[in-house]
């Protein structure tokens, strides 16, 4: 048995309902110009007008539905479009490689953007029909991050494991922490995130991508320049103006440590898979890094076309590049950051 560990397949999902940065905004001002002062006003305009998102995909049936949501409605539709998207995910996953459901022993779900107990896992489980034998794990608090932790842990389910197959998922509905003041954070938030899902299918076959490496690193110092924050018992987004910088530096620490375990340098690697944090944080990165244009062109194409819809997005910019070609031996780094401050990153080889 091949001892190595791949991503057979990769899938991702989105709402149909999108809307462009010309509504959004035009939405807001309806809404909540009361709200903001006339320099606030003028810098959404700015931001909303920046061509680096164009469109975003939102678990909505209508916009009006965010104005003064219950929670209890906000959970509801949290839990439907989550458990939603990541079935078509799954489901897209698994036939690509030509599995079924009776076929997975291992399921891992990870989200930031709602809290349900039981998890979404146990949903799944019903919905798709998995075993009642599945081993199953529910991840939360890792942010835009959380995707690349999850695949660590599938990996790890998948070691000694014989010829088991594993179904990583990540899914965010963003939209169901929104929240709107004269507050910088949320205008930007507002502007950027979006909601969608993701599912790899991993396995020990000697097909598709292998997980070479992976490496993390942490910097609590930093937890409050990107995290949630409870107020009035609701999720509301912060980030801080310093967060480009700080995200950057803490993102090439570890992709240093990940390149150090193979005695790699930046100049080996060829295509680079980074979560669409923000035009800011992708130019900082690219700064601290001395990547190229074209390297970040999958990650500026996924951003353009979805926003930021958190820990799944990641898997959309390697779908993005995958799509493009990655020829055998080439090496690829995955790479997100989110919450904690956190970074995670994966070298992965075809």
């Amino acid at each position: 048995m091949n001892e190595h560990v791949h991503i057979a397949s990769i899938a991702t999902a989105a709402p149909t309902y999108a809307i462009n940065q010309a509504q959004a905004e035009a939405f807001l001002v309806k809404h909540y110009s009361d709200k903001l002062g006339p320099k606030s006003l003028a810098i959404m305009h700015k931001i909303f007008s920046h061509p680096s998102v164009q469109y975003r995909h939102l678990a909505v049936d209508n916009l009006e539905c965010l104005v003064k949501e219950h929670p209890d409605s906000r959970i509801a539709r949290f839990t439907h479009w989550a458990v939603e998207l990541s079935s078509q995910a799954i489901i897209k996953a698994l036939s690509q490689v030509g599995l079924t459901v009776n076929d997975v022993s291992g399921l891992v779900v990870n989200t930031c953007t709602g809290y349900i107990c039981p998890g979404i896992s146990t949903y799944l489980i019903e919905k798709l029909g998995f075993s009642d034998r599945i081993r199953a794990h529910d991840l939360v608090g890792s942010g835009c991050g959380g995707a690349v932790p999850n695949l660590q842990m599938c990996k790890d389910m998948l070691n000694g494991a014989g010829n088991s197959v594993v179904v990583s998922v990540s899914v965010e509905i963003c939209s169901a922490t929104f929240q709107m003041a004269d507050d910088m954070s949320l205008i930007i938030s507002n502007a950027i995130f979006g909601d969608g899902a993701s599912a790899s299918v991993l396995w020990h076959r000697p097909e598709g991508l292998e997980l070479v490496a992976s490496a993390s690193r942490y910097d609590p110092k930093s937890r409050d320049h990107i995290r949630y924050v409870y107020k009035n018992g609701q999720l509301h987004n912060q980030l801080s103006v310093s967060l480009p910088e700080i995200a950057s530096k803490t993102v090439a620490r570890v992709v240093m440590d990940l390149l150090k375990l193979k005695g790699l340098k930046i100049e080996d690697i060829k295509h680079w898979a980074f979560h669409p944090g923000g035009e800011k944080v992708i130019n900082a990165v690219r700064d601290e890094m001395g990547l190229s244009e074209a390297q970040l062109q999958a990650t500026r194409n996924i951003l353009a076309e979805y926003g930021n819809m958190s820990s799944p997005t990641v898997f959309f910019v390697l779908q993005k590049i995958l799509d493009k070609g990655i020829a055998p031996g080439d090496w690829c780094v995955m790479l997100a950051f989110g919450a904690g401050l956190c970074a995670h990153a994966f070298l992965l080889r075809v």
